[in-house]
């Protein structure tokens, strides 16, 4: 990953560009209007599951008659679904606020609201100090925004961000938001029981609760019926999802609800994320060599190479433990990619510690990674327990180290598949050049080839590499 991606991934360029990169993502759409219906306008920041919840609240929204639209001068509520995993994602949330209370002032009468993440941390600070916003809804709350939404048109600041034990959202079928019309997203499980201790999620998200597999099932056979080849599993930590039938007792793991999944139809691609080392079985590893639909691809953050430093984290594994892990991917899936997170800084992290990850690094060939500096977030034990003493030069120097690594990781990675021929799904026109498409291989990395007619977004096509950057793969339909 180059310097400037991994800008994009930390929030730091235009909308348009973060759309290809995974963490910053906007839905503005447009669609015909009934008349009488109100307009809303959302954007979403942080992970896939944001963009995930951001489809669930325009269902929603949807039912009491409002209507999407690109316009936000335009719109009757406007709606930022928030992250709170970096400070970065919260200045930007910040700025974006700003930028929507002026609109407000020129639209008497529209409401503004926080949704997600950040909504039960600074739910006082929102509606009660700085008054940005009419209304605050956690991620559980979503189905309550129907009462919210009137008490805030009555003059009320409303809140609502309790956490459950329940909620999973399971009938409700999304609202598919700038959607390509190929790839989709499918939330299996909520919540997060991994107490790492630098995350913030078990406190905005709450307790994990699995969905149950008959409605993931459904919804991926509904998406392939309307056209959709790939759908992406998500969880903040999939292999853990357990889901227990309420009247017999029996158990759906992990690996079982996979090959549900890729039983819908055998030219439905999926796909995965994330996974934690520590819950990552060879039963799944088996399941994925078992079916060719299910994409030879893994992101098995390792957040660091150092034990000790693992320890600190809280992430109940050590450096061993993730090499056997690695060992066990290449075992049974030898063509597989692997992707990984990783955290520069963390506390107490000495230089000695730092080499470590650069090793585990090389060692792994990882294909990419989402790289940060550490940034302590209140509330979570790393803030509570531990000094945050890694001066900020130091976390910029050794994340830029770490960011070179992985950039000349990524290109020897992807140098290693030149003359190799990948099945790639046409997702659209690359952003360079409307004359080629892009699409991935089952490795999850992006190609890029030149058009051919009566090919069309949502086609199989086989591509030979004659090239590659550490992000992307060229080549031509063979």
């Amino acid at each position: 990953m180059t310097h400037e991606e991994q800008m994009v991934e930390q929030g730091l360029k235009t909308i348009d560009e973060a759309r290809q990169g995974s963490v910053l993502y906007k839905e503005a759409w447009e669609e015909t209007a009934a008349p009488g219906d109100k307009r809303f306008y959302i954007e979403s920041y942080g992970c896939q599951m944001n963009f995930s919840d951001s489809e669930i609240v325009a269902a929603i929204l949807r039912e009491i008659g409002y209507a999407p639209t690109r316009n936000i001068e335009e719109s009757d509520l406007i709606l930022i679904n928030t992250c709170s995993i970096r400070e970065k994602a919260e200045e930007t949330v910040r700025k974006r606020l700003r930028v929507f209370e002026t609109v407000k002032k020129q639209r008497p009468g529209a409401l503004v609201g926080v949704l997600g993440c950040m909504a039960e941390r600074l739910k006082k600070r929102f509606l009660e100090e700085e008054k940005l916003v009419d209304l605050v809804v956690g991620p559980d709350a979503y189905r309550d925004l129907p009462n919210l939404i009137g008490g805030a048109e009555e003059g009320q600041r409303m809140v609502n961000v309790l956490l459950s034990r329940e909620e999973t959202y399971a009938d409700i079928s999304p609202v598919r938001l700038d959607s390509n019309g190929v790839t989709a997203f499918i939330s299996i499980m909520r919540g997060c029981d991994n107490m790492c201790s630098f995350c913030v999620v078990p406190f905005t998200r709450g307790r994990e609760r699995s969905r149950d597999p008959f409605s993931i099932v459904a919804e991926a056979q509904d998406l392939f019926a309307r056209g959709y080849r790939e759908v992406t599993l998500l969880g903040q930590n999939v292999d853990s999802y357990k889901w227990e039938n309420p009247e017999t007792g029996a158990v759906v793991n992990f690996a079982q609800l996979l090959e549900m999944v890729a039983q819908t139809h055998p030219r439905l691609r999926v796909r995965f994320s994330t996974s934690h080392p520590k819950d990552m079985t060879d039963e799944v590893l088996h399941t994925m060599a078992r079916y060719d639909n299910i994409c030879k691809y893994i992101h098995l953050p390792v957040q660091s190479g150092n034990s000790r430093i693992l320890a600190l984290m809280n992430r109940t594994y050590d450096r061993p433990w993730y090499e056997e892990r690695i060992r066990a991917i290449r075992r049974i899936l030898p063509e597989a990619a692997v992707s990984s997170d990783i955290i520069a800084g963390f506390c107490t992290e000495t230089e000695e510690e730092h080499q470590d990850t650069l090793s585990i690094i090389e060692w792994a060939n990882f294909s990419m990674s989402y790289m940060f500096a550490y940034s302590e977030r209140p509330g979570t034990l790393a803030a509570r327990k531990y000094a945050d003493d890694v001066p900020e030069e130091v976390k910029k120097r050794r994340l830029n180290e770490i960011i070179r690594l992985q950039t000349a990781v990524s290109l020897r990675h992807n140098q290693a598949d030149i003359g190799k021929t990948f099945e790639v799904l046409i997702e659209g026109d690359s952003r360079r050049s409307s004359r080629d498409f892009c699409g991935r291989n089952s490795q999850n990395k992006m190609v890029v080839f030149p058009k051919k007619e009566n090919l069309k977004p949502g086609d199989y096509v086989h591509v030979r590499i004659h090239d590659a950057t550490s992000a992307t793969l060229l080549g031509e339909i063979v």
